[in-house]
């Protein structure tokens, strides 16, 4: 199979597999990733995961600040693609640019679309308590993930699971897929399937407000909050006066009960029980304001909780 000439669009550490695979299998011409932030109190350089990888392999990274201008239209048609593709890359495509390379643009997104459109949808998947989850690969059009659908492939979310054990196996399956994909459009065989549009759902930037456990949600939602929002950004409630994040749960029961949602109503081998509006909680790890994450038990030694206390 001939190798391709590929323009590689990707910034987070979710796209790194995929442009590993297309390194080993076909030639970049060049990498476009989002430009360095300054990071931290010593205002620190950061690159991109992206860009970290390509300037090991000395692969050429391009980072505009905005990919929608002439200039840099002009500088992408230059270099004659035969494929762009796209994964995690943070920026909207013109139509110019989708129709630049011979074979068309290629996302990978980390859904089962049509539904998880948008920018978190590995996040929303846990959040919702969804059972399967996955990856497609698409033609990209001017729309957000709207384009026609190529190859799916899922995986399945235990209840236990969090965004970063679902990231992580996406984040491989997007890069077997993505070969899979490149190597059937090489030999004509690949079908387009539209999308559903009846059947789309949206997963939007994750918010401030979302952080915040409000006890008055049953156990469920409450679990699948905390475990969706783990490892990043984290959820968190107030104990007295005090932020603490919830970092691991588990639902006890999801039966009616007389208690006060967010008491602490009883302590166990790993953690302690917390009563929601229905149903309760065990919360095993936690991490108190300036502190690092511990297992609960931990915390209840220390004397950061007791029983009765009310979490809000």
């Amino acid at each position: 199979m001939n190798k391709l000439k590929v323009i590689f669009m990707g910034t987070p550490d979710f796209a790194v597999p995929c442009l590993k695979a297309l390194h080993k299998n076909h030639e970049i011409l060049a990498v476009i990733t989002q430009p360095d932030r300054r990071k931290g109190r010593g205002q620190k350089v950061i690159y991109s995961p992206v860009k970290e990888f390509a300037s090991s392999v000395n692969l050429t990274v391009l980072q505009p600040e905005k990919i929608k201008t002439d200039e840099f239209e002009d500088l992408i048609e230059s270099l004659q693609p035969d494929l762009i593709v796209v994964v995690a890359f943070g920026q909207i495509l013109s139509k110019r640019i989708l129709d630049i390379p011979v074979l068309g643009c290629i996302n990978v997104h980390a859904s089962l679309l049509p539904m998880l459109r948008g920018a978190a949808p590995i996040h929303w998947a846990v959040i919702n308590g969804e059972k399967k989850t996955g990856v497609t690969t698409m033609f990209m059009d001017v729309g957000l993930d709207t384009g026609d659908m190529l190859l799916k492939k899922d995986v399945y979310i235990a209840d236990e699971d969090d965004t970063g054990v679902i990231h992580d196996k996406l984040m491989i399956l997007g890069a077997e897929t993505l070969l899979e994909t490149i190597t059937l459009l090489q030999m004509n065989k690949l079908s387009r399937v539209k999308q559903d549009e009846s059947k789309s759902t949206y997963a939007p930037l994750l918010t401030k407000k979302l952080e915040k456990i409000t006890w008055d949600k049953d156990a469920l939602q409450i679990h699948n909050l905390i475990r969706g929002l783990s490892p990043w950004p984290g959820s968190y409630c107030m104990n007295k006066e005090a932020v603490l994040k919830l970092w691991k749960s588990k639902v006890v029961n999801e039966e009616p009960h007389s208690y006060e949602p967010g008491t602490v109503i009883d302590f166990t081998k790993n953690g302690f029980i917390v009563a929601a509006s229905e149903g309760m909680l065990e919360i095993m790890e936690v991490q108190p304001a300036n502190k690092r994450r511990m297992h609960a038990k931990d915390y209840i030694n220390g004397h950061g909780i007791r029983l009765n206390d009310v979490l809000k």
